[in-house]
């Protein structure tokens, strides 16, 4: 049975006087893979950072747990929508990754051989074992976006935060990420903000519609008529293979 690791209860937030979200109620359970979707502007980005701690609530509370007892915090991961990686410093693969446990060092202090063979670990996790020593500046979209999220995870958090992870990757990267991802999530929960939304919704396992507010959904079949109504517009779903078409129920205000 999943227990709950995150929870939001009447959250808001603003920005000066324009309140981004309103009374946002919010459950994340361990191993679960949950999908936030919405249209720009809507307080997607806001949600994960206040899950983050980027960002304070203006009400309510946000708690966290762990095997069912409420903690201060929990070890999260996170892979912005816009990476910090300048691509002509003299860095390598591995010192990236390595970047990812930097919290767990002493400073000044030098990497162990442990945390060595974390990252040599993840980097085969990601199918990026022959790249140690590659320069950064020298990889592709997609796989540098994989570096990225081998340095999200090499800590081995129990929550990981996608914002975006398909920015700048092919459709052939965008299905290997997925598949990661599949694998990623027997060992923790992931929370992914994107405007895919064939891809989220052939891949995740639960659904938060965010547009100031917040529907969730314990799974993904959503109509399409309460999609368009939440982005305002009409949606064209663009999927690859069996496609989810059963109907969820409808919003309670």
């Amino acid at each position: 049975m999943m227990q709950p690791i995150i929870q939001l209860t009447n959250i808001s937030a603003a920005y000066g006087n324009k309140t981004v979200l309103h009374n946002v109620d919010l459950v994340v359970c361990d191993h679960d893979f949950l999908g936030i979707i919405g249209p720009n502007g809507g307080g997607k980005t806001t949600l994960i950072q206040m899950i983050l701690g980027l960002k304070k609530p203006s009400e309510g509370t946000i708690q966290f747990f762990r095997n069912g007892e409420p903690v201060d915090k929990i070890t999260m991961g996170y892979l912005p929508q816009y990476n910090d990686i300048d691509k002509t410093f003299p860095i390598s693969v591995e010192d990236v990754v390595l970047s990812g446990l930097s919290s767990q060092k002493k400073l000044f202090s030098a990497f162990t051989a442990k945390q060595h063979e974390m990252v040599d670990k993840t980097l085969e996790r990601m199918q990026l074992s022959d790249f140690h020593k590659r320069h950064i500046g020298s990889l592709s979209g997609g796989q540098l976006q994989r570096v990225l999220l081998a340095r999200a995870i090499v800590s081995q958090p129990e929550v990981l935060v996608l914002d975006e992870p398909n920015t700048y990757i092919d459709q052939y990267f965008q299905e290997q990420v997925y598949q990661m991802l599949s694998d990623i999530n027997h060992d923790c929960a992931i929370i992914m903000v994107s405007h895919d939304i064939g891809g989220i919704l052939q891949n995740v396992k639960s659904i938060a519609c965010v547009n100031k507010t917040l529907h969730y959904h314990p799974d993904t079949e959503l109509p399409m008529e309460e999609l368009e109504e939440q982005f305002g517009c009409p949606i064209d779903l663009i999927g690859h293979g069996n496609f989810p078409h059963r109907l969820l129920k409808q919003h309670k205000d």
